[in-house]
């Protein structure tokens, strides 16, 4: 487990030789500095979790420090110390941001259990600022298809330890929701998952993308900047298209998968880092390799466990709910009613060949929901590309005259007409499977959640 690092800044040797004994006996890691220009220069290389800070100091006193580290770190706890303290000095702190102020000489006790408060009160900001994220962007992988029921238990098998992943999949198959549902899954989910698209970053910025630079380190670097993997540290990184990066910084990546430690880009200290990765691609890396595109040795690295998302061609029994999933997403973004979809037209969704995948279905389903006028989406309302798997004539059949037991065709109600036979249908096929629900959705094509609600629906009788 890591140490959590405190900062310590006062301009008398003794009070920084005893603070940081008690604390390194309390298991943190301490670091110190003896003037608040100093301190700012150490925070920038050692971005601790916590600072103590004496107020009164020769030079730069704390007031003006803590002004400073506020206005670039507005999140680090900072606890303030004085022998000198008033109430207005602890009043004037508390309004420019201080966690605490305590008073010299040092109580054991108190200064103790005030640096565990401000590093809980900081887990607890990290932690709220984490479920906001997840919150906004979880998920769930959808889907009942042998080939997602076999993907969803290699998931489950590998989520919670701290093997890295390689995932490959074809443009558009859910690539980073999988790397979201393994960390999600992990025991280091409390920290964050760093993402990097490898294909979207210019070659000559990746350097300092993934492990960050010094001021002044190239033309435009105005301030220190952190890295992902920095970022990173203690949780997992997801490196997008790694088949994109090139073969330059495929060996400083190796080298600090292998290390676990690196440099900024135009600085020299060592930082180190306990990171885990997950990589993916819609490259045949094993073919890269062979066209001398990535090297071996990386793809070893980050092939310890792989995993391959099938395409929406392997799945397409689970069109179905993925629509349904998708239109109420958007009928709730667009304020709009749910609509579902008739079944002739799903029908001509599963005859597509899905060259985009999921990410194709769910930008159709977006489109529906927005421009379908009716209460229901049709066949009609699909763009014409999608309608090329239909049948002849099943979108325009014969109306051939009613006789009995087909009452819905002498209904000049379509809704009507359509609830009608939908619940004959489904009668007859229950009863088939004398009310077996589970053989009726095999049967029938559809998912067993969406039989029980057209039972609902229509008021069939549940027995």
């Amino acid at each position: 487990m890591l140490k959590k690092k405190i900062l310590i800044i006062d301009d008398e040797q003794t009070i920084l030789d005893t603070v940081s004994g008690i604390l390194e006996d309390e298991g943190f890691d301490v670091i110190s500095a003896p003037s608040g220009e100093d301190a700012l220069r150490v925070v920038v290389d050692e971005l601790p979790e916590l600072m103590l800070l004496d107020i009164w100091m020769p030079g730069m006193d704390g007031l003006e420090v803590l002004k400073k580290i506020k206005k670039d770190w507005p999140f680090l706890p900072v606890i303030m110390m004085s022998g000198h303290g008033s109430i207005e000095t602890a009043v004037k702190a508390t309004k420019l941001g201080a966690y605490d102020f305590i008073e010299k000489p040092l109580s054991y006790e108190q200064l103790v259990l005030t640096v565990q408060n401000a590093i809980k009160y900081k887990e607890l900001q990290e932690e709220n600022a984490l479920l906001r994220q997840k919150a906004e962007s979880v998920r769930e992988l959808a889907g009942e298809s042998p080939a997602m029921l076999k993907l969803k238990e290699q998931i489950a098998i590998v989520g919670p330890t701290d093997a890295w992943i390689l995932i490959q999949g074809e443009n558009g198959t859910g690539k980073e929701l999988v790397a979201q549902t393994i960390h999600r899954l992990s025991k280091r989910n409390n920290k964050p998952l760093v993402e990097v698209n490898c294909a979207a970053i210019p070659e000559e910025l990746i350097e300092s993308e993934l492990f960050g630079h010094e001021k002044g380190a190239f033309t435009g670097a105005t301030s220190m900047k952190r890295g992902k993997f920095d970022l990173a540290n203690g949780g997992a990184l997801f490196l997008d298209e790694i088949g994109d990066m090139s073969l330059k910084t495929q060996a400083k990546v190796l080298r600090i998968l292998q290390e676990q430690r690196f440099e900024r880009v135009g600085g020299g200290k060592t930082i180190n880092v306990d990171v885990r990765i997950i990589a993916a691609t819609n490259k045949n890396l094993e073919k890269e390799i062979e066209a001398g595109a990535f090297r071996e040795d990386l793809y070893y690295r980050l092939n310890v466990i792989p995993i391959e998302v099938p395409s929406l061609r392997e799945r397409k029994e689970d069109i179905p709910l993925l629509l349904e999933v998708f239109l109420q997403e958007f009928s709730q973004k667009t304020a709009k009613d749910y609509k579902e979809i008739d079944p002739d037209a799903i029908e001509a969704l599963k005859n597509c060949d899905w060259p985009g995948n999921i990410r194709e279905l769910r930008n159709l389903a977006e489109r529906l929901v927005i421009l379908s006028k009716g209460p229901r989406i049709t066949i009609d309302d699909l763009p014409a590309s999608y309608r090329k798997g239909v049948k002849e004539g099943v979108a325009s059949t014969e109306i051939q005259p009613a006789h009995e037991g087909q009452p819905w065709l002498s209904c000049n109600d379509f809704r009507k007409a359509r609830a009608m036979f939908e619940k004959e249908y489904l009668a007859r096929k229950l009863m088939e499977h004398k009310g077996n629900i589970t053989k009726t959705a095999e049967a029938i094509g559809l998912e067993r959640r969406h039989i029980y609600r057209k039972i609902n629906q229509l008021g069939l009788d549940s027995d």
